[in-house]
């Protein structure tokens, strides 16, 4: 969720929102130059990043009738998955590696997706943890002396200590100080997603300690990322995107190429972002936010809940008043993810500690319907007003971009040859489980089964497929995902011969199979609390 500039799990990537006071969330805070907003690029790299569109434009629904969907979308009591709850937290920081909107418009205007200002590279190349690199003037921040690894942060207290905070900057005012030292503020935003971001400032460290001697000293920090980026992207292809989209289109996808996303562009060029999946599609994480988490030992039994996650951050909150994070904040990566899948139980937390997504589908926990402020950069504003929604702020998104509905972009797949079956009128308005339309009157029911806002389409789909992607839903990100790792410099799609080496074998590297080799392996590293 992130702030001025809103991100998958607030705002999915969104439009900078300056009726609300919003502002760009990176190092930069100039709204005078766009550019500025931007983490600077390489001088010898200088694309434009940029969204597009795929589909044709959309009739939007009124703003009223969004409303009303909106209020039906919040619900407590909802079913979850056997998706481990780090999952949702790794989509947003995996969101925030490929969007970034820096557009400077207000809440309901009007605006064209060439319009749009992209912050990020619409690659899967990890900008976000590395910035322009070590060379660069700006990015240099970022880097301990060696221009090798990243900085660290460190909690308050002595101990758990250095490494399980983001760096900060650490000087001046309370607030100042507490601001993330990261080439995107929006992966400080709340605790699980800054505790992400740590996790993989560890990784690349860790990768750089483990480079062979023969690296020559010149070619090292080039020779960590490039593994780094590329067990990333493994991990993104084998274990990340299986989990939220159906397998079969995810496989179709890599194994037989796209048909919607950019096909048959030159793989070196840059992606461009397609608004369809930023706006609409990869929303999908915020149906997976839990209301209340067992965080570690201390915030046990729901006591890590998404408010004081929010709290526990710089950006969406105060960091509870702290510069640094308190130690006791410090996650326990056992509660988040299921490491009994690398064998290891000695790892493996009772069933009722560990945290689970909840499903994807058409409804979003309810502190989703009052966000802290904070978190999209607005002023403060009454517990019931509508901005605050998170659901009504994504469909005003789609809205206001007048984006393609579920039916037109399902009738363009089905036109260029993509096997997708429409949702019946039925199946949009009952759905399986998920929000309850009958408080809408029978035109504003015609009207949502005649033109339907694509997210609600693509979480409708997940729905009535037990909680996975599929149809448009599926198709879209499957397809960015694979075009964004393509137009990446270096990239598991262009280099089919790679196999990752960080893993249990030369096949097999998942998300616990990072954090091992991250922590190296060590309860008291991915667990400090006890």
């Amino acid at each position: 969720m992130h702030h001025g500039t809103e991100s998958f799990f607030i705002e999915g990537e969104g439009l900078v929102d300056t009726s609300l006071g919003g502002r760009g969330g990176t190092q930069s805070d100039r709204v005078d130059d766009p550019g500025a907003l931007a983490p600077r690029l390489a001088a010898d790299e200088a694309p434009p990043f940029r969204f597009s569109r795929l589909g044709p434009r959309g009739v939007q629904l009124s703003e009223k009738n969004l409303q009303k969907i909106a209020t039906a979308m919040i619900q407590e009591g909802r079913f979850s998955t056997n998706i481990p709850a780090g999952f949702t937290y790794l989509g947003q920081f995996v969101d925030h590696d490929l969007t970034g909107d820096r557009t400077q418009v207000e809440l309901g205007e009007h605006v064209n997706a060439a319009e749009l200002v992209q912050g990020r590279s619409p690659r899967l190349d990890l900008d976000s943890l590395y910035g322009a690199g070590p060379l660069d003037e700006v990015s240099a921040a970022f880097y301990a002396a060696d221009g090798l690894h990243l900085k660290v942060g460190r909690t308050l207290e002595a101990s758990p200590g250095e490494g399980f905070d983001l760096p900060r900057i650490g000087t001046g005012t309370a607030k100042k100080a507490r601001t993330a030292n990261i080439p995107d503020l929006r992966n400080d935003e709340n605790l699980a997603v800054a505790q992400t971001h740590c996790a993989l400032i560890r990784f690349h460290n860790r990768v750089v300690d483990e480079l062979p001697g023969r690296v020559p000293e010149a070619k090292r920090f080039q020779s960590a990322r490039r593994r780094v980026v590329k067990h990333y992207q493994w991990m993104l292809r084998t274990d990340y995107l299986p989990r939220v989209v159906q397998p079969a289109v995810v496989n179709d996808v890599f194994n037989n190429g796209r048909k919607l996303v950019a096909p048959g562009a030159n793989p070196m060029d840059v992606p461009t972002m397609p608004v369809e999946f930023s706006v609409a599609a990869f929303r999908l994480g915020h149906s997976m936010v839990r209301s209340a988490y067992n965080w570690n030992s201390v915030f046990d039994f729901g006591g890590g809940t998404l408010d004081l996650l929010f709290e526990f951050s710089a950006t969406s909150g105060p960091l509870g008043g702290n510069k640094r994070l308190l130690g006791i904040w410090v996650a326990d990566w056992r509660r988040l993810y299921d490491f009994g899948e690398a064998g290891r139980d000695d790892l493996t937390v009772p069933k009722e500690r560990s945290n689970k997504a909840m499903r994807i589908d058409t409804r979003l926990v309810d502190p989703l319907s009052h966000l802290p402020t904070g978190s999209f950069g607005g002023p403060n504003m009454p517990a019931g007003d509508m901005r605050r929604n998170l659901a009504f702020r994504n469909l005003m998104r789609a809205k206001m971009l007048r984006l393609a509905t579920g039916q037109q972009m399902v009738q363009m797949a089905q036109d260029v040859g993509v096997s997708v079956t429409p949702l019946t009128d039925t199946q949009i308005i009952e759905g399986k489980g998920g929000a309850v339309l009958d408080h809408l009157n029978q035109t504003e029911r015609q009207n949502l089964v005649d033109r339907t806002p694509l997210w609600f389409y693509v979480l409708r789909e997940a729905e009535l497929n037990n909680g996975r992607l599929t149809g448009i839903g599926a198709r879209l990100v499957a397809e960015t995902f694979h075009r964004a790792m393509e137009g990446s410099q270096f990239s598991i799609v262009r280099d089919l011969t790679w196999r990752p080496e960080f893993g249990p074998d030369a096949n097999t590297f998942r998300m616990v199979d990072l954090l091992l080799f991250a922590f190296q392996g060590k309860k008291k590293l991915l667990n400090p609390n006890g």
